[in-house]
């Protein structure tokens, strides 16, 4: 019989999510070569060693970091798009979630999905390509509706990958005690980009 949290989930599993956290504010913060296991072990209470019944390798946690950020957001996205009707209404969703995880929950995961990306080994980044592909596909699909339906310009694909640009930069600039909150910050972006 294996041992829960609190939160009903077995406890081994627990603690690899609160590694995977702690490693995430830790690799934003410090940068992911300059956070040691070490480090990540103190976060949470843990030897450096002990970090390896859940790990094998330090890119393995970085790894961990990157999917965790772009599953939850995958996931956030689809439950959003899926809970409405038009094309107006799933071009909204695009920003309003984006920007919450970015900017709230994911943020510190998805930063170092951005910004460590050259510290994946070749062999790492296929399985994490998969992951934002399945991501994208949101986009590029929601923007095609988007774009049938005259609420934005044709050229798509180009779109997509501008509208994300802008999006993640978000992170050098916005600040929640700013004139926006995120949910307006996501509105005003809509706005610029629809056509009618």
């Amino acid at each position: 019989m294996s041992v829960k949290d609190k939160h009903g989930l077995p406890e081994e599993n627990s603690r690899r999510m609160e590694l995977i956290r702690a490693a995430a504010r830790l690799f934003r913060d410090q940068g992911y070569e300059r956070t040691t296991v070490r480090d990540t072990g103190n976060a949470v209470g843990l030897q450096s060693g002990s970090l390896f019944y859940h790990f094998r390798t330090k890119e393995e946690i970085l790894v961990a970091v990157m999917a965790l950020g772009i599953t939850a957001t995958t996931e956030q996205l689809a439950e959003a798009i899926a809970s409405v009707h038009t094309p107006r209404e799933k071009l909204a969703a695009l920003f309003h979630v984006h920007l919450n995880s970015l900017l709230g929950d994911n943020q510190h995961a998805l930063e170092v999905m951005l910004y460590e990306w050259r510290s994946v080994s070749d062999a790492a980044k296929p399985g994490l390509i998969v992951l934002r592909d399945r991501y994208e596909a949101l986009w590029q699909t929601v923007l095609d509706e988007a774009a049938a339906d005259g609420l934005v310009k044709p050229d798509t694909r180009l779109l997509r990958r501008t509208l994300l640009g802008s999006l993640h930069w978000s992170v050098q600039w916005f600040r929640s005690n700013g004139e926006l909150n995120v949910n307006e910050l996501a509105d005003r972006m809509l706005a610029l980009v629809l056509l009618k």
